[in-house]
Parts: C-alpha cells; structure tokens; sequence
C-alpha cells in the first residue's frame, strides 16, 4: 500500500509542476483583467510567442539559462519557484490525505492558495473570481466526497467552519477596515470551509497559525527596518499558510493541545 502512495504522490507532484506553469499565467493576467485562456504567452520584450518546447515546467527554464531564446531578456526566477513550490504542495498534501475522496478538492483549494498568495504579495489584492471559483469547483468536489464516504456531516461541518472563519474576520473588518481587508475576509470563508470539513476546531487552529505567522513575520520586518509600524502587509500569505500547516498538522496540534 506504501508503494502505491508513493505513486500516487509522485503523480501528484507532477501534476503540481504543471499546475503550477498554469498558475504563473493566472498570477501574471488575473490582476490586469485579461484573459487566462488567450492569447498565448509571449515575451515581453520582444513578442515573440513562447513555443511548447519552452514551456516545460522548471526544465525549459534551466535549459534557456533563465532568458527568452529569441531576445535574451531574462526570465524571472519566480517562474520556476512557483511551478516547484506547487509540485511540493500537491505532494504533501496527498502525502497527508492519501487515498481520501476529498484530495482534488484539497489540490484545488492548494492551488488557489499559492496564486492568491503571490497576487497578494504583488498587488495587495485577493482577486474575488479566484475566490469565487475556487468555491465553485471545491463544494461539488466535497458534496461528492462526503457521498462516497456516506457521511453527510463532512459538509455541514465545512459549511459550518467558511461560516465562522467567514464571521471571525468579518468582525475584525467591522472593527479595524484599514488592518485587515474584505478580501482577506472572503479568503477566510475559502480556508474555514475545508478546515471545518477536516475538524471543526482546526479551523480555529489554522487562523491562529494565519495571525502567528502575520506577527511574528511583521516583527521581524520592522526590527531589520524593512517595514515601519503603518507599512502595509498583505496578510494573505500568512492565512494561506496557516490554513496548509492546518491541513498538514493541525489534527496533531490538536491532540497536544487537548491532551488527546
């Protein structure tokens, strides 16, 4: 069984790498309003339209040396870091989950994270139709799951933990608009609904970790005086984070802190 979750990971992490290509295009257009679909990348410098062959997740990059065959602009490293740092997510999350009916929806929910995420760090922005679709497509994908696994209460709980995720941020939005967003908001209904599918609880421990994270980073910014007091900082990341050490540790956190 070890053997053939093994393969199931692999896969998974191959799948990750070409997601990831995708989600370059999502995080470079999405923000501008363009279309994700059309037309083909091109480089920006010269225009030259990009061919299959350099477009091969991280392998094209390091066999081009970084740079566009036909001009020579350099293309950034964050392409490749982004393809890798998904083929290592979708990893170990299937690593996590394993041969559970919800994993696509949890690849999805990983996906969307790592491109809100760099949008966020962008454009301090969490564009809403990512949000939105990515909601669209999980709650089939976990209806579907809770259906096979013939326990309808995997949803409710889900349903239950966007709805409190949802209302905790929206009270802080209420409280403090300028600190915290309508976006980050929305984000937590996203997070707090495949948190809650997992456990109730872990969703309280995902936010925890989301603002742990925010303050400890945030700290660490101003002490090495790159950022001041009343400098923004997009706090997507930080719940993106929290909400993936959730999923991967949060059952164990709540054991220890429970005395389960």
């Amino acid at each position: 069984m070890r053997g053939v979750l093994a393969w199931l990971v692999g896969w998974c992490a191959v799948l990750g790498l070409v997601i990831g290509s995708f989600l370059n295009v999502v995080i470079h257009r999405v923000p501008k309003g363009e279309s994700i679909v059309k037309p083909r990348s091109r480089c920006p410098r010269c225009g030259t339209e990009i061919a299959g062959r350099d477009n091969v997740p991280v392998v094209s990059w390091l066999l081009l040396r970084g740079r566009c065959r036909h001009c020579r602009e350099p293309i950034s490293a964050r392409y490749p870091a982004v393809e890798v740092l998904t083929a290592v997510l979708f990893g170990v999350v299937t690593a996590k989950l394993g041969f559970d009916w919800a994993l696509p929806a949890f690849l999805v929910l990983t996906a969307a994270l790592v491109a809100l995420s760099m949008i966020d760090l962008d454009t301090y922005r969490l564009p809403t139709p990512i949000v939105y679709t990515t909601i669209a497509i999980s709650l089939p994908l976990l209806a579907l799951a809770a259906l096979l696994d013939g326990d309808p209460r995997g949803i409710v709980e889900a349903l239950a933990g966007g709805a409190i995720a949802f209302g905790v941020l929206f009270v802080i939005h209420l409280v403090s608009p300028r600190g915290m967003g309508f976006g980050d908001v929305r984000l937590a209904g996203l997070i707090g609904l495949f948190l809650g599918w997992i456990e109730l609880p872990v969703v309280g421990v995902g936010l925890f970790l989301g603002f742990l994270l925010a303050a400890v980073v945030g700290i660490g910014l101003m002490l090495a005086g790159r950022r001041g007091r009343r400098d923004r900082v997009p706090f997507g990341p930080f719940l993106a984070a929290g909400a993936l050490l959730a999923v991967l540790v949060g059952d164990q956190i709540l054991r220890v802190y429970l005395g389960r």
